[in-house]
């Protein structure tokens, strides 16, 4: 009898979907284990502790932040260390600039001290550290396995929208969280292994956990086209709640650094200001689930203190963030929303009695809005408060305020607060990636503050004699106001008769409608103005003013931006360098940059001729627009940028090298 064999060889992509359920299923294991031990911190802390400490009285409760951010301190000191970015804005990095490679030794100390975060009360959430765990997940199969950078990269994007699928019960908002924010970008291979990764997860955490949503909220519909008005307002004042919250998180982080305490202290001090307010609104102890589905239900809490809650809460956050507790900032912002809705709901409703106004309609609304405008990624908003509510029958007015929270907030606050982070340390990414060398400067960097003006009442003649004087070939030209009327070159004085000079005033013969900018537009998009109009300069004018002459940017002022801007794209690639070089570098060795000052002992000599540290690489060199590899007769120059991996004491000596002191 003859015997059937079957040679079978699977295909990439089906490996590559297995590997991609195996971190699904791995992250939403990881991530049940996660709020597991929330579960445990918060019976510690106040089923434990917190009934001992009620017999000497209420206030006593204060007590639980502080210990917990002791507890956390001495494991941030002690086991993670000293962090380049708070939570998703690293992944981001190291997707961008590091091939997606993440250290993950860490991540398990990482779940521990947020879990003791959120249990002790401090005002942070349970998504950051859940898309952290899937994130390093993915990062840490795609390593072992040795798959190229792109691989990695698209398995920490399914570890990320594993971690919101089995956070919130959310598969399809964290696919598109990983779309969004993380990758910036849908690329057709990634999108079937995020999918299946995202998938994998919520089949993991229903089985465990059960299908229900995450908040339960009765039917609410859209009652009357009159309503549509309503939820613009709401909208507008989603947005600055929005960028004032990215703010201060930022403003806070700024403040805790100044303070001059040991760091293992500072989420002790932060804990003390939680408790302190905790004391007298104990809803804005941990994430506020609890309270969030109490309004959404349409339970009343009045509008002061709905209002206070949402103070409270919005300089909470930023508090317990600066300060060093652990967790993430998406469900505060979800927090704020729904406080923020349910008192615009409230005053509406007192306002326009005869609509039959639901506030709980409009909190529902504003937490959308408000993590839209906090995040930027409005798909990821709509679909996840689909999700976790499972009712869709307010999706017009859902989208709409999340739309005009997000423009007004981008408006007020550029950045997202993923973005921001990177941004303050010299990284813009767009898509996930470095963008184009004359997109990473805007006009309002570039452009002349106090541009040289003509007066429209003055003389063609005068005009002539201050061309001829300056050496300019235009000017903007203003009224006696100061407001911009127009714009005068030599092609318009052509254009008259130089007889009529002496009579024709420059109002008469000036452009009356030209074209102009803003401050917020990249320098590319000003260069493509000039060019699809044969201009050789832009006037810059406010958005919501077109007459207020801001500044003035021309062909010379481009060119300029251009050499500015390959020097940011020279240090953005030197950064790549260091975070990549971070990433796959011992926990016990750093590093960092070092710059070369004038006078120092490495000023002047090739790199074989300095007495380098036994123990140390000096792995690029940045000068000015280049970097370079540097070789043994590189010669080291004043003002150069290295980059050193090596351990704290070696690099304090070469520190010592390449100062002047």
């Amino acid at each position: 009898m003859k015997k059937w064999r079957i040679n079978w060889q699977p295909s990439e992509m089906v490996i590559l979907g297995g590997i991609a359920l195996v971190v699904g299923v791995s992250s939403g294991m990881g991530i049940w284990l996660f709020k597991r031990l929330i579960d445990l911190a918060q019976w510690a802390f106040y089923e434990q502790a917190g009934v001992f400490l009620a017999r000497f009285g209420g206030w006593s409760v204060a007590l639980l932040p502080i210990a917990g951010g002791l507890l956390v301190g001495l494991i941030a000191h002690y086991f993670i260390g000293e962090e380049r970015h708070h939570g998703v804005a690293g992944i981001m990095e190291a997707v961008a600039l590091a091939g997606g490679r993440l250290r993950y030794p860490r991540i398990p100390a990482k779940a521990i001290a947020s879990a003791i975060s959120i249990g002790c009360g401090a005002s942070v959430g349970p998504e950051d550290p859940s898309v952290q765990i899937g994130s390093n997940i993915g990062s840490m199969f795609g390593q072992w396995l040795r798959l190229s950078e792109e691989r990695v990269r698209t398995l920490v994007a399914g570890g990320a929208a594993a971690g919101i699928a089995a956070a919130f019960n959310a598969p399809i908002a964290g696919v598109f969280f990983a779309l969004e924010v993380i990758l910036g970008e849908i690329v057709g291979n990634s999108l079937g292994m995020i999918v299946i990764s995202a998938v994998a997860s919520a089949v993991f955490t229903q089985a465990v956990s059960g299908v229900q949503p995450a908040f339960h909220v009765p039917a609410y519909a859209f009652n009357s086209a009159w309503e549509l008005p309503l939820y613009l307002g709401l909208g507008l004042l989603a947005g600055p709640v929005a960028a004032m919250y990215v703010r201060l998180l930022y403003r806070f982080q700024d403040l805790f650094h100044k303070i001059t305490i040991a760091r293992w202290l500072k989420p002790a001090l932060a804990g003390a200001a939680v408790g302190i307010i905790g004391i007298f609104l104990p809803q804005v102890f941990g994430v506020g689930y609890e309270t969030i589905e109490v309004i959404l239900n349409g339970q009343s809490l009045g509008f002061g203190l709905l209002a206070a809650l949402l103070a409270a809460k919005l300089v909470l956050t930023p508090v317990s963030i600066g300060g060093g507790f652990k967790g993430g900032v998406f469900a505060p912002a979800l927090f704020l929303g729904v406080m923020m809705g349910g008192a615009y709901g409230l005053l509406v409703g007192r306002l326009f009695p005869g609509l039959s106004i639901t506030p709980a309609a409009f909190a529902m609304v504003g937490m959308a809005a408000v993590l839209a405008g906090a995040v930027h990624a409005p798909l990821t908003a709509i679909l996840l408060l689909f999700e976790m509510t499972h009712d869709y029958r307010i999706i017009l007015p859902l989208m709409f305020a999340v739309a005009v929270s997000l423009l007004i907030s981008q408006r007020i606050q550029r950045d997202s607060v993923y973005l921001l982070g990177l941004a303050r340390k010299g990284i813009r990414l767009e898509r996930g990636r470095d963008v184009e060398v004359l997109e990473t400067m805007t006009v309002g960097e570039i452009m002349q503050t106090a541009p040289f003006t003509l007066n429209d009442t003055d003389t063609l003649a005068k005009a002539s004699e201050i061309f001829i004087q300056t050496h300019h070939h235009g000017a903007p030209v203003v009224n006696s106001r100061g407001d911009l009327v127009g714009i005068l070159t030599l092609q318009d004085l052509d254009r008259n008769e130089p007889d009529t000079w002496a009579e024709r005033t420059i109002g008469e013969a000036c452009t009356r409608q030209p074209l102009v900018v803003h401050p917020d537009e990249t320098i590319g998009a000003a260069l493509r103005k000039m060019g699809g109009h044969d201009v050789g300069r832009l006037p810059v004018v406010a958005r919501e003013n077109p007459r207020q002459l801001l500044g003035l940017l021309r062909r010379s002022d481009v060119v300029r931006a251009y050499d500015a801007a390959l020097a940011r794209r020279a240090m953005l690639r030197h950064r790549a360098q260091q975070v990549r070089l971070d990433a796959i570098t011992p926990e016990t060795v750093n590093v960092g940059e070092i710059s070369v000052q004038f006078g120092s002992v490495c000023a002047g000599r090739r790199m074989k001729d300095i007495p380098w540290p036994r123990d140390c690489v000096v792995a690029s060199l940045r000068r000015g627009r280049n970097v370079l590899i540097p070789r043994g007769d590189t010669q080291v120059k004043p003002g150069d940028v290295l980059v050193i991996v090596a351990e704290e004491n070696v690099r304090q000596e070469i520190a010592r090298l390449c100062s002047s002191e």
